[in-house]
């Protein structure tokens, strides 16, 4: 019978202390590639994300803060206005803005050269109206017609840092410029902007195959032309309008293939599209079965209800203050990007009642609400008292 101290191991180990005291070995460190522009993550799961152009629009996407990438948003108005065709610029001009590809179907180049001029980032944009009026309001109104306060003082204020501005870097102290994710446009202006060019028209012109059929065969090419981690958008403004479009195109054999095609585009793999159509409802309405199908096959469906002339006192009765731009419709909210079984976390903005307002510098959503019933004594004198600037707003 063999006896062993209990002191002495089975096996010898790896010395750790010549381990940790040995030279450390030169490790690889792998860089993260640099942040594409117009490109950031969903709050809600972190999918990347595109801005339509319109901040308001962007808080509406379920939660995403933006149109996610591989997605169709399909916009649908009623009526003849063209509020639908206003959208579309602002999302194509933001596309050039961002170098990134645009490509624009069933018009001529005309249309891309009516693309709003750009004013700079919205969030610069949005503060500047905030900061006159909360200056406005703490002057006498007596005092008011004298001038601006503190204009003519060089330096007197130093705007806030915005998107787009030389900010620290929190590592070295350095300057570094953090790319805005939405611009602010104008309406009455017209863009200039290196990128313009990268604009694809792909117009309607007679074909051997069908019209549809040969759009798709185009659009394959230019997108695997295009180098790797190229953003496309691709824009229909007024789908099927017979002023446009053949009235063979517009039978479901024809349009259903398309979209379906459309959707299989996007979700290969390398392939970073966004795509809106905007739809007239008065040639072809919702009850219809391609209408149906084709909110079916889209990601996204919002309908835009313009106020008619007629209702002047109804859209006026919508503006939360006196300050505000009365609204120009209702917004309705039919379907959301939503990508998983929790929601997207803003499902609940389906149902609500929206208005819309188009200015000259931007397109804006906000909630609805009807003025007061008449008798209502109540609730008549609070809506005239948040008309009012309060006390506790105006210093002397």
């Amino acid at each position: 019978m063999s006896f062993r101290k209990r002191n002495i191991g089975l096996s010898t180990g790896t010395d750790r202390t010549s381990i940790s005291n040995s030279p450390s070995q030169p490790q690889r460190t792998t860089q993260a590639p640099p942040p594409t522009p117009g490109i950031r993550p969903s709050p809600d799961d972190g999918r990347a994300t595109i801005s339509t152009g319109s901040p308001s629009l962007d808080n509406l996407m379920a939660g995403h803060g933006g149109l996610p990438l591989g997605k169709i948003l399909l916009v649908e108005e009623n009526g003849t206005t063209d509020f639908a065709g206003a959208l579309l610029r602002y999302y194509a001009a933001e596309g050039v803005v961002q170098d990134q590809k645009v490509h624009v179907i069933g018009m001529p180049e005309q249309w891309g050269r009516t693309l709003p001029g750009l004013i700079g980032p919205a969030e610069a944009a949005n503060e500047m109206p905030d900061r006159r009026k909360s200056e406005r309001m703490k002057i006498a109104w007596r005092y008011e017609r004298l001038g601006e306060f503190g204009a003519g003082v060089a330096g007197a204020r130093v705007p806030a840092a915005s998107a787009g501005d030389q900010i620290p870097s929190s590592t070295d102290g350095s300057l570094e410029t953090q790319p805005a994710f939405c611009h602010a446009f104008d309406l009455t202006k017209r863009l200039i902007h290196p990128s313009i060019g990268n604009i694809t028209y792909m117009p309607i012109a007679p074909s051997r195959e069908p019209l549809l059929v040969s759009i798709q065969r185009k659009l394959q090419v230019v997108i695997a032309s295009s180098p790797p981690n190229t953003v496309h958008r691709i824009v229909i403004p007024s789908f099927l309008n017979p002023t446009v479009y053949p009235p063979e195109v517009s039978q479901p054999e024809n349009v259903l293939p398309f979209l379906h095609s459309l959707r299989g585009l996007m979700s290969l793999p390398t392939s970073r599209i966004t795509a809106m159509i905007t739809l007239p409802l008065s040639l072809f309405p919702r009850t219809s079965g391609l209408v149906r199908w084709m909110e079916i096959l889209s990601d996204g469906v919002i309908e835009l209800c313009p106020f008619p002339h007629s209702s002047d006192a109804l859209s006026t009765s919508g503006a939360a203050t006196a300050h505000e731009e009365p609204p120009q419709g209702m917004l309705k909210m039919h379907r959301l990007p939503v990508l998983h079984e929790r929601g997207g976390g803003g499902d609940h903005n389906i149902g609500q009642d929206w208005a819309f307002t188009l200015s000259r510098r931007k397109f804006e959503i906000k909630p609805f609400s009807l003025p007061p019933a008449e008798g209502d004594t109540e609730a008549q004198d609070k809506a005239r008292s948040d008309k009012m600037p309060k006390m506790a707003d105006l210093e002397f």
